[in-house]
């Protein structure tokens, strides 16, 4: 592991030293997803892209059209993370996040593909824009605490990921880890198969 690696696995937590949780668990995921469904498009298309990839808001706002494969389903991301060299990621996107984006004039009809995806009024969108945006979804679905924030849609992507399945290499691939030890956290957090046994507890 790079010093850099185990220094993002170091960093990487669940709950933060107030004991407060950092993801968005299934109800919120759901509430979240209800309230994204009901803003405007800029709003929508930026939110559902955060929940359904896992990326980081500075990776969404780098997105450009060319990055939306629409009959591959799959959006590519430049992983920024991820200092001295040039990663690009693919992650596969559900096709209502496919048809969501494929109304979009960005980037269905956009005159420059190497544009940046969300813009609003003629201006790009900044961090700090996308930001209030994500957290005015989280307060119009309930969200509050520490977990109503991207980063708490990024580790409810881990989360949810696990969950259901999805193999930790695969997981780290979509999320833009630099080793499986930082992602090893979701699956530390609530693997599928610890579930099943505290079913068979309660039956």
């Amino acid at each position: 592991m790079t010093n850099s690696s185990a220094r993002d696995a170091a960093q990487m937590r669940l709950y933060d030293r107030q004991h407060r949780r950092l993801y968005i668990n299934g109800a919120e995921r759901a509430r979240f997803l209800a309230a994204a469904e009901a803003a405007s498009p800029l709003k929508r298309s930026l939110c559902l892209t955060l929940l359904y990839t896992g990326c980081r808001i500075s990776e969404a706002l780098a997105l450009t059209p060319s990055a939306v494969q629409i009959g591959a389903r799959v959006i590519t991301f430049r992983t920024l993370k991820q200092r001295g060299t040039v990663k690009m990621r693919e992650v596969p996107i559900p096709e209502a996040l496919v048809d969501l984006l494929e109304r979009c004039p960005g980037v269905t009809s956009a005159p420059d593909l190497a544009a940046p995806l969300w813009q609003s009024r003629g201006r790009v969108l900044n961090r700090i824009t996308a930001y209030r945006l994500v957290k005015d979804v989280m307060a119009r679905a309930e969200i509050v605490g520490a977990q109503a924030c991207p980063k708490g849609l990024r580790h409810g992507y881990g989360i949810h990921a696990t969950m259901c399945g999805v193999q930790l290499h695969m997981l780290a691939k979509w999320m833009g880890h630099a080793s499986l030890t930082t992602t090893q956290i979701y699956a530390d957090a609530c693997g599928p198969e610890e579930r099943l046994i505290a079913e068979r507890m309660w039956e």
